[in-house]
């Protein structure tokens, strides 16, 4: 990435709105912003102390074309590390982009995407946990979500990393005294220690990673399928959990011809949620494909809603589905849909699948259960996000199962007896994993591909 010359972009949301805010960073900043940016008082930016917030008139092309406020943060306190100024104007599409436009035209180029965050990851201001978190602080569909982005970008990840990256520093060290002075007793643990240690350094590795589940959940979601044969009401049930009219609901059996995905956030579990459509045999081509799609759904799927109509009777369409979800690697909820009507059948065959959930899509009967059922799946216990660091994302990990299985290997290398020096290229590797858990030896492809998902302006 080209750092050598200062960027600018538009920080706020494209559109209309009280103000806008375009951000500047890098060497000679101050200087360029001065090019348009004219305190009303006299003093220049360049002139003006970090931290500072300044009154002026806003120039393009020699023209007068807005008022605002430039705040002045300087190198190395600001968010990317870099002299960086903040100019706040009217919003206003064509106001925003031609605030931007005087400061391109005053030296700066256009950021990339993500570029600010980027330049702050690169300069050391934070780690690469950090400002995925930032991402995570800006998508955040839920208030679990909200709250562990804002405790990761605190550091409360970073800063468990770094522990365990000082522990398995200092194992490499007694190693390496050990390798390179066999005869001289330098090394600090002896081979049955380094296994003690390495065995609770495992353990503590392990036990991060097994945060995953609760991060999956709460950032990446959860693919959740809406499945079952035709009628059963699960576009009703779709529309019920999200509180609006998403999917068309008819008395007509195969309405449902494609799937409808939404995400929401329930039980404090963000779901990615897909209604199907009904599964059973049909001549009719669209509807064919609807089924089709469904059965490849369910196959992906990690979390089902298997609806069934408690006011029908439990017929072979039930249990061909029901046979179906036997061989799911997905937890399953079976839900008995439409019990504001009269039962008709037993669906004791049900249990097989887990206890069944009454529900009324009609009247929300049921909605709460589901939520607590959803959050007892995923969350077992509510995280204190302040406290207790948690893997957020599939890279993530990817970097820590790939360390572990490192450690591992070099535990596994002393316990059949080899010396430590065999363990401690297990251990190398394993510093390189946690290296990339965190963005201290990751690829640039890595990074590239993590600020490419920001918007420009971040």
């Amino acid at each position: 990435m080209n750092t050598d010359k200062p960027i600018a972009a538009v920080s706020t949301p494209y559109g209309r709105g009280g103000i806008a805010v375009i951000r500047m960073s890098g060497e000679g900043v101050l200087s360029i912003a001065d090019r348009f940016f004219h305190p009303t008082k006299g003093r220049t930016l360049a002139d003006t102390e970090g931290n500072r917030t300044v009154y002026g008139h806003i120039f393009h092309q020699g023209s007068r074309i807005d008022d605002g406020i430039a705040a002045v943060f300087r190198a190395p306190h600001s968010y990317t590390g870099e002299d960086t100024v903040e100019i706040s104007c009217h919003g206003g599409i064509v106001l925003a982009g031609t605030v931007l436009s005087a400061a391109i035209a005053a030296g700066c180029r256009p950021a990339d995407a993500g570029e600010f965050t980027k330049r702050a990851f690169l300069n050391g201001k934070i780690s690469l946990s950090q400002a995925e978190a930032v991402m995570g602080l800006i998508d955040a569909a839920s208030e679990e979500g909200l709250k562990l982005a804002s405790a990761q970008a605190r550091g409360v990840l970073a800063d468990k990393i770094d522990g365990l990256k000082r522990r398995l520093t200092e194992l490499l060290a007694s190693v390496y005294a050990y390798a390179d002075y066999p005869d001289e007793d330098l090394t600090e643990l002896t081979t049955e220690e380094l296994s003690e240690e390495l065995s609770a350094l495992l353990a503590e590795m392990k036990a991060l990673r097994a945060t995953y589940g609760i991060g999956k959940a709460v950032c990446e979601g959860i693919l959740t399928v809406i499945s079952g044969k035709p009628n059963t009401g699960k576009s009703s049930l779709l529309n019920r959990i999200l509180g609006r009219s998403r999917a068309i609901v008819t008395d007509v059996a195969g309405t449902t011809r494609d799937t409808v995905e939404e995400r929401v956030e329930l039980g404090g579990v963000l779901l990615r949620l897909c209604d199907t459509a009904g599964l059973r045999e049909t001549e009719d081509v669209v509807e064919r494909l609807g089924v089709g799609r469904s059965r490849e759904l369910l196959e992906q799927a990690e979390l089902v809603l298997a609806v069934f109509d408690s006011s029908a009777p439990f017929d072979e369409e039930d249990r061909a589905f029901l046979s179906s979800l036997r061989s799911s690697k997905a937890a399953i909820i079976p839900i008995l849909n439409k019990c504001d009507l009269p039962d008709v059948c037993d669906f004791g065959e049900l249990r097989q699948l887990g206890e069944p959930l009454r529900f009324s899509a009609k009247t929300g009967e049921g909605l709460e259960a589901l939520r607590q059922r959803i959050s007892s799946l995923f969350i077992s216990e509510r995280i204190d996000y302040d406290t207790t660091p948690v893997i957020a994302n599939a890279r993530q990990n990817a970097a820590l199962t790939a360390a572990c299985e490192s450690v591992e290997s070099a535990a596994r290398a002393l316990s059949d007896g080899f010396p430590q020096d065999v363990a401690g290229l297990d251990l190398e590797l394993a510093l390189q994993r946690m290296g990339d858990l965190d963005g201290r030896s990751v690829s640039a492809e890595i990074t590239d591909c993590i600020f490419s998902r920001f918007c420009v302006g971040k």
